[in-house]
C-alpha cells in the first residue's frame, strides 16, 4: 500500500499553531513529550473521561516493549520512532502488514507518509509533526483530521462555520440539520412548444446556517437521469447493430456546408410574478446524490441537482446534447448567480431567489454529468467559477461515431443519441403528464433519428451542434478534468481534444489520467482526490488563499504497471516518434515489401457466437494463434531492449484495398508479455468505509490492483471508413480493389510497455463492440510498402 498527497500545503510554524488553535487542539506545553501527550489526547473523541483516554493508549505500541500507556508512564522522551510508531497506527495501518516497529521510518517513507525533517527534540517539531500528521492520509483514503471529524472531533467543538485548515474546508457541518427544498427555473427555452417558457425542477440541500446570515457557494450537478431513467422504453429503440456496411454516394461536401449555425429563436414572455418570497413550498426525501457533494455538503457547501429539460417534474423535451439542453443548464446557474428567475411551484407565480448562495458555482460529475458541465463552460456563462468533468463528452460524435462510422460506446451496441433521449425522458414515469406529451415527444423523436444519420455516419449539422469544441475559447471558468485511460465508453479522444484545445484558453486547468474504465475515482485510498478539489473549490469558490492552482499538478497519471502509484507530468503528448514498418508478422524499424490480405466474413456459427459474447471475440482477436487467423492481421515487434513510455496518440497509416467498393479499418495497439497488470475496475476494499462527514453519508472503499498474470493487454484502438478518408463530413470514392492510403489516429494513451514486451498491432474489420456487423464477404489487402504506424515515445 502507498498513498499519494498533492494537496498537501506547505505551513509556517505561526500558522500552524492558528489554525491548530481554530480547532481547538492546543495549549502550549513545557516539553515535546508533554506537548505531544496534549495533541494525542485530542485524538479519541469518542471518548468521554481520562480513564477511557488511557484505555484507548493501552491499544497502541510505543515501542517493541511497551504500549502507549506503559511509555507515558515511563515518563521516557519521545522520539521520531516512537512517534511515527504511534502516528501509522492512528492513521489505521497495521503493525506487520504495513509497517514494522524495528523500520518504521523507512516503512514510514515506503507507505507515502509525510515526515518532519527535525528530531521531535522541541515543541515547534512537535507542533510541526503534530499538524502535518493531521493532514496525512489514512489507509482508507481520509485525511486523519476528516476522520477524527467522522468520530464526532467537532461535536465537542463550536468551530467557525465554514472552517479552514491547511486551505481546506472542514467537515463542521451538521448534515443532520441541512435544508432540502425544490425551486423551478423559468429557462428562456420553449422546448415543447407549449407556449410558455420551460420550468426546470431543482433539488437543493444547503446547510442550516444560512438562515442565520452565512452565504455559501454551490456544488451543482446537471444529471437527465436524476428524475428516473427509462430503460425498458430504451431498450425498445435500440437499434439493430447485425447490419451490413453500405457504400456511400461520393460527394465534395466541405466542413462550411454542415457547420451549425445558430438560429435565434422567438421564445414566450416571461411569467407573471405574483409575489416574492424566500422560503420555499416544496421539499424532497432523497436525492440522488453525487458522493463528492455528499463530501461537501459537510464543508459548508450547498448541492444542487437538476435533471433538465424533458425530465420528471420539469418542462420540455429531450435532446441530447443540442444548444437547448446547454441553455437549459446555464440557466440554473444564472438563477444560483443571482441573473435568473424561479418560482415556488409551478402555478402560482411566486418568484424564490437564491439568496442564500454567495453567487459563485463549481459543476460536478462523471459522463453525461460532466458532459454537460463542459458544455456549459463553453458558454462563458456568469457564475460559473470552477468545473470538476469526469470521463466527459467533448463531442457527440466521437461518442456515436467515428471518421465516418457508426461506432457504439463501449458495452451498448446499438445506442445513439435518440435511444439516450429516450431513456432520460423521464417524464414518461407520470402517466398523465405523458400522455399530454407523447404524440409530440415521438415526432421529435423520429426527427433526431433521422438527423442523427446511422446510415452514413458522416459528420454533419446534428453533429455539430453537439461539438462543444469550436467553442472551447468561451470558457472562463477554470477546469478539472479527469479521465479513464482504459475509457472504452467516453473514449479518451474526448478529454485529449479538450486539453488540447484549452491550451490558448487563459484559464487555470488541470488534468488527472486514471488506468480505469468509465469510472469514479473519488473513494481510492491510493490518492487524495478528495483533498485535491476540497482545496481547489474552497480557492475557487470560498476564496482561499490555499495556492490550489500551483500546488495540484497540472497533470497526473496513475502508472499502468505499478498499483497505488500516480505520476506528475508537464504534457501529454510527445514530439518524439519512434515509426515501425508493417511485414508480414514482424513490425520493423526497416521498411518491408509484400502484401496480406485478411477476410472478414465468418463462419456463421462463429460469427454468432462473437455477437453474443463479445469478451471472447476481443480475447481471440489478439490470439496470436487462434480461430481468427485469416481474418485479421497480426504483426508485433521484437522485444523491446528496455521499458517504453507512450504519450500521446499513436498514428497509422496503411495502404490497403477493399475486395468490394466500400469498407472500414479498426486497429489495436496491444502490449504482449506475460506480467500482472493493473485492472481496469477498481476491487473493493471495504463497503460504506469511508465517512463523508460526521453520522453521514459512506462510500465504498476501492482500489486498482495488480491482477493475474496475462499475456497481453490492449492499449488502444481506433477505427475509420474507408470512404471518409480525408473528413467525417466528406465522402470519397473507393473502387474494388483500390489500394488507397488511410491514416487512422488512434485514441491517445499513456503507457509503461515492460522490457522484453512486444508491441503488437492488430488489423482488422468488423469490430463486434463498437461498429455494425454485417458479416459481409469483403477481403482486406494490406501493402506493406505503404504501410507503417508511428508511436509517441517518452
Amino acid at each position: 500500500m502507498k498513498i499519494n498527497q498533492y494537496s498537501l500545503k506547505p505551513t509556517d510554524r505561526e500558522t500552524m499553531i492558528q489554525e491548530l488553535k481554530l480547532i481547538d487542539c492546543y495549549e502550549e506545553q513545557k516539553t515535546a513529550t508533554d506537548q505531544w501527550f496534549s495533541f494525542l489526547s485530542n485524538g479519541f473523541p469518542e471518548v468521554q473521561e481520562a480513564s477511557g483516554l488511557i484505555e484507548k493508549y493501552k491499544l497502541l505500541l510505543a515501542s517493541e516493549q511497551l504500549n502507549l500507556a506503559d511509555f507515558k508512564n515511563s515518563k521516557q522522551i519521545v522520539t521520531k520512532e516512537i512517534f511515527y510508531t504511534i502516528a501509522l497506527q492512528l492513521l489505521e495501518f497495521q503493525l506487520g502488514i504495513d509497517f514494522q516497529v524495528s523500520s518504521i521510518l523507512a516503512d514510514t517513507k515506503k507507505l507515502g507518509i509525510f515526515t518532519v525533517k527535525g528530531s521531535l527534540e522541541t515543541n515547534e517539531d512537535v507542533i510541526e509533526a503534530w499538524y502535518y500528521l493531521l493532514n496525512t492520509h489514512t489507509k482508507k483514503g481520509l485525511s486523519y483530521l476528516d476522520l477524527l471529524a467522522s468520530r464526532g472531533f467537532y461535536a465537542k467543538r463550536h468551530p467557525l462555520k465554514p472552517l479552514f485548515f491547511n486551505g481546506k474546508a472542514q467537515a463542521v457541518f451538521d448534515t443532520n440539520k441541512l435544508i432540502r427544498e425544490v425551486v423551478y427555473v423559468e429557462a428562456p427555452l420553449d422546448t415543447d412548444e407549449d407556449g410558455k417558457r420551460d420550468l426546470l425542477k431543482v433539488e437543493i440541500l444547503r446547510p442550516s446556517e444560512t438562515y442565520d446570515g452565512l452565504r455559501v457557494p454551490s456544488v451543482f450537478t446537471a444529471s437527465p437521469y436524476n428524475q428516473g431513467i427509462n430503460p425498458e422504453a430504451g431498450e425498445r429503440m435500440m437499434h439493430e447493430v447485425n447490419v451490413p456496411l453500405t457504400r456511400k454516394e461520393p460527394n465534395e461536401r466541405s466542413y462550411e456546408e454542415i457547420q451549425f449555425v445558430p438560429v435565434e429563436k422567438a421564445i414566450p414572455a416571461e411569467r407573471m410574478v405574483n409575489g416574492q418570497t424566500t422560503k420555499a413550498s416544496e421539499t424532497f426525501m432523497r436525492e440522488k446524490s453525487y458522493a463528492l457533494n455528499d463530501y461537501f455538503l459537510a464543508r459548508g457547501f450547498a448541492a444542487v441537482y437538476s435533471a433538465g429539460i424533458g425530465t420528471r417534474g420539469s418542462d420540455g423535451i429531450q435532446t441530447c446534447g443540442s444548444v437547448e439542453q446547454t441553455i437549459a443548464t446555464t440557466a440554473v446557474i444564472e438563477w444560483l448567480s443571482g441573473n435568473r428567475r424561479a418560482f415556488t411551484n409551478r402555478t402560482d407565480g411566486i418568484e424564490i431567489s437564491a439568496w442564500w448562495s454567495n453567487q459563485k458555482v463549481a459543476m460536478t460529475g462523471k459522463s453525461y454529468l460532466g458532459t454537460l458541465a463542459t458544455a456549459a463552460a463553453t458558454t462563458g456563462v456568469e457564475g460559473l467559477e470552477t468545473i470538476i468533468s469526469e470521463a466527459a463528452i467533448s463531442d457527440w460524435y466521437q461518442y456515436y461515431r467515428d471518421n465516418g462510422l457508426v461506432i457504439a460506446p463501449g458495452g451498448y451496441p446499438g445506442e445513439d443519441a435518440d435511444v439516450l433521449a429516450e431513456e432520460t425522458f423521464s417524464r414518461m414515469h407520470d402517466a398523465g403528464d405523458y400522455l399530454a406529451m407523447k404524440e409530440f415527444f415521438d415526432q421529435k423523436q423520429k426527427e433526431m433519428t433521422r438527423l442523427q444519420d446511422r446510415v452514413t455516419g458522416d459528420y454533419n449539422t446534428f453533429w455539430d451542434e453537439r461539438n462543444y469544441l469550436p467553442n472551447v475559447k468561451n470558457i472562463k471558468a477554470d477546469i478539472v478534468m479527469v479521465h479513464g485511460l482504459n475509457d472504452w465508453n467516453v473514449k479518451p479522444r474526448h478529454v485529449a481534444h479538450l486539453w488540447e484545445a484549452l491550451k490558448d484558453v487563459p484559464v487555470e486547468k488541470k488534468l488527472i489520467l486514471h488506468q480505469g474504465q468509465h469510472i469514479y475515482i473519488h473513494n481510492m485510498p491510493s490518492i487524495d482526490f478528495n483533498d485535491m478539489m476540497n482545496s481547489w473549490l474552497s480557492y475557487k469558490l470560498y476564496g482561499i488563499d490555499n495556492q490550489a492552482d500551483k500546488l495540484l499538478p497540472n497533470i497526473l497519471v496513475q502508472k499502468n504497471n505499478r498499483a497505488y502509484t500516480w505520476e506528475k507530468l508537464e504534457e501529454w503528448g510527445s514530439d518524439k516518434l519512434a515509426t515501425f514498418y508493417l511485414g508480414e508478422t514482424q513490425l520493423s524499424k526497416e521498411k518491408q515489401s509484400g502484401m496480406k490480405t485478411y477476410k472478414d466474413q465468418l463462419e456463421a456459427k462463429q460469427f454468432a457466437t462473437y455477437t453474443t459474447n463479445v469478451a471472447k471475440w476481443e480475447a481471440d482477436i489478439k490470439r496470436t494463434e487462434g480461430p481468427m487467423q485469416g481474418h485479421r492481421y497480426l504483426a508485433k515487434t521484437a522485444p523491446l531492449e528496455e521499458m517504453v513510455t507512450l504519450n500521446g496518440q499513436p498514428v497509422l497509416r496503411l495502404k490497403i484495398a477493399s475486395s468490394v467498393n466500400f469498407g472500414m479499418v479498426s486497429a489495436q495497439l496491444v502490449d504482449y508479455g506475460e506480467t500482472k497488470r493493473l485492472t481496469e475496475v477498481p476491487a473493493t476494499i471495504e463497503l460504506k468505509g469511508l465517512p463523508l462527514g460526521h453520522q453521514w453519508r459512506e462510500e465504498d472503499i476501492k482500489e486498482f490492483q495488480l491482477g493475474k498474470t496475462s499475456s497481453h493487454k490492449m492499449i488502444t484502438k481506433g477505427h475509420i471508413n474507408l470512404q471518409n478518408r480525408q473528413y467525417p463530413w466528406k465522402t470519397d470514392d473507393l473502387a474494388a480493389d483500390e489500394f488507397v492510403e488511410v491514416e487512422i489516429i488512434l485514441q491517445p494513451t499513456i503507457y509503461d510497455l515492460a522490457k522484453g514486451h512486444q508491441i503488437g498491432l492488430v488489423i482488422y474489420g468488423t469490430d463486434f463492440g463498437m461498429t455494425v456487423r454485417g458479416n459481409q464477404e469483403i477481403n482486406y489487402t494490406l501493402d506493406f510498402e505503404g504501410s507503417e504506424i508511428s508511436l509517441p515515445v517518452q
